[in-house]
């Protein structure tokens, strides 16, 4: 099992930043890849951006790009997501996810939900115009 619980979201005006924290507790050791995955009110969630573990890569969401960066801490099992320029259409939960690497194989995507086993709550990321 892996416990995920996520930090510093709020409320920003749009030009703002913000950063999101994912710490991970249990058996993060088998951590194939964290992602941050979004829902805004009446929407489907979203792929915003992920982190493989093991080599540290990075795949972001295009309407994403340039504004916000994943990062990893391995000493700390904790995953940032650092939200630059934010606009009003950023307005979501966001939740980070972790997959151990068992579902989804061979392709392993890390874009997609059903490869992720573990949630977080989520926390809510409010940008006003």
């Amino acid at each position: 099992q892996v416990q995920l619980v996520e930090s510093g979201g709020g409320l920003v005006q749009a030009g703002g930043s913000l950063r999101l924290s994912c710490a991970a507790s249990g058996r993060a050791f088998s951590t194939y890849a964290l992602g941050w995955f979004r829902q805004a009110p009446g929407k489907e969630r979203e792929f915003v951006a992920a982190v493989v573990w093991s080599g540290g890569s990075t795949y972001y969401t295009d309407s994403v790009k340039g504004r916000f960066t994943i990062s990893s801490d391995s000493a700390k099992n904790t995953v940032y997501l650092q939200m630059n320029s934010l606009k009003p259409e950023d307005t979501a939960i966001y939740s980070c996810a972790a997959s151990t690497g068992r579902l989804g194989r061979p392709a392993l995507n890390v874009r997609e939900r059903y490869i992720y086993e573990f949630w977080g709550q989520g926390t809510q990321v409010t940008v006003s115009s």
